[in-house]
């Protein structure tokens, strides 16, 4: 992974933004068409003007295994975009020696079944000419495929075979938990990687979030000896009434819920709830020193505990304003000590949704080892102005207006609309929550961005991560 894309998924507050990472319009073309009695219709646009961010027709049905299923009818003739949500990602992994399965799985699930092992999976794969991946975060992991939309009825048989029916060895784990191990090497071969790694393990005491989703290195490392764990974590997660499917493009709405009927319905539903452990409020500043033993420039990292994610308080729609008022390139502080005094060649803040109560990351990388403290002094220093001054109403404006424009602009394709749907559903299994955030933003006040400095940013709240090179 490059830097760049290292530090934006670390660091930015990515759905809001409008660029969802190497993801993420247009005014509604058309409407959906008669749909069965048991698909309900949400947000369906009328080919007119709305105040909603996202307008496309949506409709949601759910099978009796817990299973639901959202599809949005996008214009992309002969397109179509299909996720897989799993709910759970490195938050589930509360049991000490045991972080990294929610990635491991996102690994596995490409292991195949008997009716399709890897290889035969790997060549329908082919055969669509689709793309087809996986990914895993702190709270939710999610299987995509995007490819012609005649191909739907074998996308839905490939991917239901797998989630019914995966299927690997004693050695198969052994084999993949020793590839995981290689891309922890590799990851933290970046000092960006290994600088978060200790700002949340400072930061968090109780909660998962301790841990980054990859896993510490000693239980990686161990991983290959804890198989019959492994199959415990997919009996529980693996379940219908624990998975979203997200279907975008073109498709035919009576066929998809016919298909997936038939392909799913057999899924056993479970129910488990993890007793994830809540973390206590912090009571004092916490601080560390990582020394890098390559070359590089020096890093600080901070990070501020900020609430879950929630689309009925203002809280977290403020801070991701707050973000862009500190840190986009019109920003008072980013002018200062990137374009004018040069002390920092990279300067970034904000908070990522979660479903528990995350951090505020801001990180920069100084140019100077001498003006460490001078850059952490800057950024809090411009953190309490925004205590005390009240933004400029036209400043707050044009930034929010900023920030609806490039969000809306990036749905632009099925792949990008079905993420940023899957990245909603997972965190409250409602696809109206993007306009509600978005008429949260709306509402956004001067008072808010200050009540939001105010509540969040102070010492006791705060850590510190500071990375140089050795020597």
């Amino acid at each position: 992974m490059e830097f760049d894309q290292l530090l934006l998924c670390y660091s930015f507050p990515v759905t809001k933004l409008g660029f969802f990472q190497t993801k993420e319009s247009a005014m509604i073309k058309h409407i959906l068409g008669l749909l069965l009695a048991s698909v309900i219709v949400v947000g369906c646009g009328t080919g007119q003007a709305t105040d909603e961010v996202f307008s496309y027709p949506v409709s949601v049905f759910e099978l009796d295994n817990g299973l639901k299923v959202v599809a949005v009818d996008y214009d992309s003739p002969g397109i179509v975009a299909y996720y897989t949500i799993v709910r759970t990602g490195s938050r589930n992994e509360i049991e000490p020696g045991f972080s990294g399965y929610a990635h491991f799985f996102e690994h596995m699930m490409f292991r195949g079944t008997k009716k399709y092992p890897t290889k035969a999976y790997n060549k329908v794969i082919k055969q669509m000419g689709a793309d087809s991946n996986a990914f895993t975060t702190d709270d939710w992991t999610a299987y995509h495929i995007v490819a012609s939309s005649d191909s739907l009825e074998t996308i839905i048989e490939i991917e239901s075979d797998r989630f019914l029916n995966l299927e690997y060895s004693e050695e198969d784990f052994k084999t993949e938990a020793g590839a995981i191990l290689g891309e922890y090497n590799l990851n933290f071969s970046n000092p960006v990687a290994l600088l978060r790694e200790k700002l949340y393990d400072r930061a968090f005491l109780f909660h998962p979030y301790k841990h980054t989703t990859i896993g510490l290195v000693g239980d990686i490392q161990d991983m290959p000896n804890h198989y019959d764990y492994s199959l415990e974590f997919y009996e529980h997660y693996y379940r219908p009434n624990n998975s979203i499917i997200v279907v975008v493009g073109d498709f035919d709405q009576v066929k998809l819920k016919h298909l997936v009927e038939q392909h799913y319905g057999v899924w056993e539903s479970r129910d488990f709830a993890p007793d994830i452990p809540v973390e206590p409020p912090q009571t004092r500043e916490r601080t560390d020193f990582v020394a890098w033993p390559n070359p590089t420039l020096p890093f600080i990292m901070l990070g501020y505990h900020v609430p879950a994610f929630s689309d009925q308080a203002i809280d977290i729609p403020a801070l991701d304003v707050f973000s862009q008022l500190l840190f986009s390139e019109a920003s008072p502080l980013f002018r200062k000590l990137y374009l004018e005094e040069q002390v920092v060649d990279l300067l970034s803040g904000g908070v990522v949704d979660h479903r528990d109560a995350p951090l505020f990351t801001i990180i920069a990388r100084i140019t100077d080892s001498e003006r460490i403290d001078y850059v952490r002094d800057s950024i809090i220093d411009e953190i309490e102005r925004l205590k005390i001054e009240l933004v400029d109403s036209s400043v707050l404006a044009d930034t929010k207006s900023h920030m609806r424009y490039t969000f809306a602009m990036g749905l632009d394709n099925p792949s990008s609309i079905a993420e940023m749907m899957g990245h909603y559903l997972q965190l409250t299994e409602n696809p109206e929550t993007v306009n509600r955030v978005y008429q949260l933003y709306n509402s956004v006040s001067p008072k808010d961005i200050q009540q939001v400095a105010t509540t969040y940013f102070f010492e006791t709240n705060r850590t510190i991560i500071v990375l140089k090179q050795e020597g």
